[in-house]
């Protein structure tokens, strides 16, 4: 991200002054774009500043989804003060082409030099999700990643650079055909990308304010470690929440022996929160209810939300490794 906001407040400048000089309309959507991406970064540096608070008695479960507070600002700020301002650019443009008469080879270095820049910042935002992402592809990492940053600096940086193809395109025919329509068009080309980006992003940080639960493997992980030890005979059911990218809440009702005591079952309850915590570190926040399933339970059928015992086999749902109805993780 200091990478990014690095990149785009002096690639703001350059283009401002490439607009004071030449008149481009491109440049000047081009230059808001940085401006909004500068910003932006700002935003998400704030946001991981302020999610790093301690719980207090209002929110004894911390601040840790403000990260996705901000993303979600960030998004509101790409398309208004980005896409919306290009597509009024563009509107006043196309009433009113102008041809690029003065220094008019300084818009196309300014573009190109930019491009060197998004370059770099797209590169190191590539570099640092490879380090988490592992096999996953970049639609599905885009779509399911928690922490909302290299998500959000991936998108802006890939826009960004398509952007500037855009603007080199419309400068690039203004300057060869002399017609302020073409630099028109660049500059509404780039208002609808801006657009699209603000939405896309807009839906997938909603996603994660509404709160999301852990992801399948997460949940495998998280019943396979519940149900590793013979202290437990089932999951009946299962909820997880992320307070947080790094943080997870996790909450289930487990079945016991009926023959079992308090002591016993307390015991027990510790030792599923160690494997819990062993498996999936980021569940810190961990609450089991245990209970006793009976075989008549069992017989009417789990309820909506719950997951029945696992059959004699050690198949189907509530066995390790199959993830209880904790609710899909998928956006």
């Amino acid at each position: 991200m200091v990478a990014a906001l690095l990149a785009n407040l002096g690639i703001a400048v350059t283009k401002l002054l490439a607009f004071i000089l030449t008149g481009s309309s491109s440049m000047l959507a081009e230059s808001f774009h940085s401006v909004a991406d500068t910003g932006n970064q700002a935003l998400l540096l704030l946001g991981g500043r302020r999610a790093k608070r301690g719980a207090t008695p209002k929110h004894p479960f911390g601040y840790g989804r403000e990260r996705y507070v901000y993303a979600f600002i960030v998004s509101i700020v790409l398309f208004s003060l980005g896409g919306l301002f290009a597509l009024y650019e563009a509107y006043h443009k196309f009433q009113h082409p102008e041809p690029i008469t003065a220094w008019k080879w300084v818009p196309v270095a300014v573009l190109l030099v930019a491009v060197g820049l998004e370059g770099f910042s797209f590169r190191t935002a590539i570099h640092e999700s490879n380090q988490i992402r592992g096999n996953t592809s970049w639609k599905d990492f885009i779509r399911r990643a928690k922490a909302p940053e290299l998500p959000v600096v991936l998108l802006e940086d890939f826009g960004a650079l398509v952007g500037l193809l855009f603007a080199l395109v419309g400068v690039g025919m203004t300057l060869v055909t002399g017609n302020g329509m073409w630099d028109a068009a660049g500059t509404a080309m780039i208002g609808l990308l801006l657009v699209t980006i603000a939405i896309i992003l807009a839906v997938e940080t909603k996603s994660l304010l509404l709160g999301e639960a852990a992801s399948l493997t997460d949940l495998a992980r998280i019943e396979q470690a519940i149900l590793s030890g013979d202290d437990v005979q089932s999951v009946i059911h299962m909820r997880t929440l992320h307070l947080g990218p790094e943080e997870l809440l996790v909450a289930a009702k487990i079945a016991v022996s009926p023959n079992e005591r308090a002591e016993d079952v307390a015991r027990a309850i510790d030792a599923v929160e160690s494997r819990i915590r062993e498996a999936v570190p980021i569940a810190r926040v961990i609450y089991l209810e245990p209970d006793i399933y009976s075989a008549r339970t069992a017989a009417q059928g789990p309820k909506t939300g719950t997951s029945a015992p696992p059959p004699a086999d050690g198949t189907g749902p509530g066995s390790a490794g199959q993830p209880t109805a904790a609710g899909s993780p998928e956006r």
